[in-house]
């Protein structure tokens, strides 16, 4: 084992491995076979492309609740109390998000959205309904932050639990997470009906998805093995096989997620991979080494990637329902790139205009003219993850 690194404020090529995880998401939204997204009138071809990218959203959105379990606990520091941590959440998350529900309300979900669905959407509720189209009602990715929002309640809660595990037990807590992850597709497929089936073809009904996918204290055992690895990183108790290795064993992890069940493809063969990448790329930051994903783009990508992944599935329903018709495959696909850079504009305004301004402004409560200097924002704050 490695001694125990110096905890560095910033971890940048994390932030910098936020965009590829949330493009990972767009392009299977891009995928999607729908009448309201879909621009490819060759169907085979887009039935290619379709089958390819079928498990690259489960892929992003994986990432991003580990990812998030371990930087909150990187960057937690002693004396913040749960109410500061909730807030500063919640100031973080829920603006851009009541954003992204309007739009996606005025763009398309008001057409055919009850009421009652577009509120338990609007207060982050969806998820613990089993019922496929309110799971994905309004804008379908925020799905994810009703169970950010469970992971970000349970937290405080959790981390002392974490923090009284023997640095030498860690790796049996870890492989107990991995192996609880890998479980879920089959407790899913075992105890609930096979009927009625998820649309799409998907090889799992509507309840099997929702527990293994959707259900937030399921999703929770993605968050809990953030937090471990994070704990095994900052003790010395983790090898770390590098960047270029992890990246290459879950770049593997892709294509062999098709070969299995659909539900075990969207977790339990690209979980270690995933775990292994974040921890390498944050190994990397403390010991100084050069990575791609710390240069000035790449970090700047990652800080719009929260707003990017709110605001692309609406970029792409409102660009099929205003041009209204599909095209060839050459066409299509550039049409596809001009959406990417419409999302990626649009994503970059929300941040800089609104996302960032608010965040600096009520993360904190106000203190007086007189108080004492403000003290130095938790490194939660500098490393802004949202997922």
């Amino acid at each position: 084992m490695t001694s125990p690194p110096d905890r560095p404020a910033r971890l940048p090529s994390l932030t910098g491995l936020r965009f590829p995880a949330a493009l990972l998401v767009f392009v299977y939204h891009g995928s999607l076979q729908l009448p309201s997204t879909s621009l490819f009138t060759d169907q085979t071809f887009a039935a290619h492309y379709a089958t390819a990218a079928s498990q690259l959203g489960a892929l992003g959105v994986t990432f991003f609740f580990v990812l998030s379990g371990f930087v909150l606990t990187w960057s937690a520091r002693e004396h913040d109390s749960p109410a500061a941590f909730w807030r500063r959440r919640l100031v973080k998350i829920y603006p851009n998000y009541v954003v992204a529900w309007v739009l996606a309300m005025l763009v398309f979900a008001a057409a055919y959205t009850p009421a009652g669905q577009a509120a338990l959407n609007l207060f982050m509720l969806q998820v613990w309904v089993p019922d496929f189209f309110v799971n994905l009602g309004v804008n379908p990715p925020s799905w994810s932050l009703g169970t950010e929002a469970f992971f970000y309640a349970a937290f405080p809660l959790l981390l002392p639990l974490v923090n009284r595990i023997r640095a030498e037990r860690l790796k049996y807590w870890i492989a107990a997470t991995v192996a609880g992850v890998i479980a879920t597709p089959l407790i899913a497929y075992a105890a609930f009906p096979d009927t009625p089936a998820v649309p799409g073809g998907w090889d799992a009904s509507q309840s099997q998805y929702w527990f293994a996918y959707f259900l937030p204290p399921v999703r929770l055992l993605d968050f809990a093995l953030g937090i471990l690895v994070a704990r095994a990183v900052l003790l010395g108790r983790w090898r770390d096989i590098g960047l270029g290795w992890s990246a290459l064993l879950l770049v593997v992890s892709v294509p062999l997620a098709s070969f299995v069940p659909y539900l075990y493809g969207q977790r339990a063969v690209t979980i270690v991979p995933i775990a292994l990448l974040v921890a390498a790329a944050a190994t990397a930051d403390t010991k100084g080494r050069f990575t791609p994903l710390r240069s000035g783009p790449a970090r700047w990508l990652g800080e719009v990637s929260f707003a990017f992944y709110l605001l692309h599935f609406i970029v792409i329903a409102g660009s099929r329902t205003l041009l209204g018709r599909t095209f060839s495959t050459p066409a299509a696909i550039g049409l596809l790139a001009v959406e990417l850079a419409v999302s990626i504009a649009a994503a970059a305004a929300l941040y800089t205009w609104f996302e960032r301004p608010i965040t600096r402004r009520f993360s904190a409560p106000r203190q007086p003219a007189a108080a004492v200097p403000a003290q130095r924002q938790p490194a939660e704050a500098a490393l802004s993850v949202e997922h």
